[in-house]
């Protein structure tokens, strides 16, 4: 099964169990930026994800 970009971004959160800059995410989950930038607000808006401080997200 396929992975979409969200739960790619979910899952390298998950598993750094650390705050991580959308570059970072990026990175870990194999994503191009833009792709990341698209799924954080998909995943803020859902409340799956939220920034403990500025350009840092985390997984709920």
């Amino acid at each position: 099964m396929k992975l979409n970009n969200e739960e790619l971004v979910l899952r390298a959160l998950n598993e750094s169990g650390e705050p991580l800059r959308p570059g970072e995410i990026a990175e870990k989950a194999g994503l191009d930026k833009t792709e990341v930038d698209k799924a954080i607000k998909t995943l803020k808006k859902e409340e799956k994800i939220f920034s403990p401080k500025r350009c840092f997200y985390q997984a709920k």
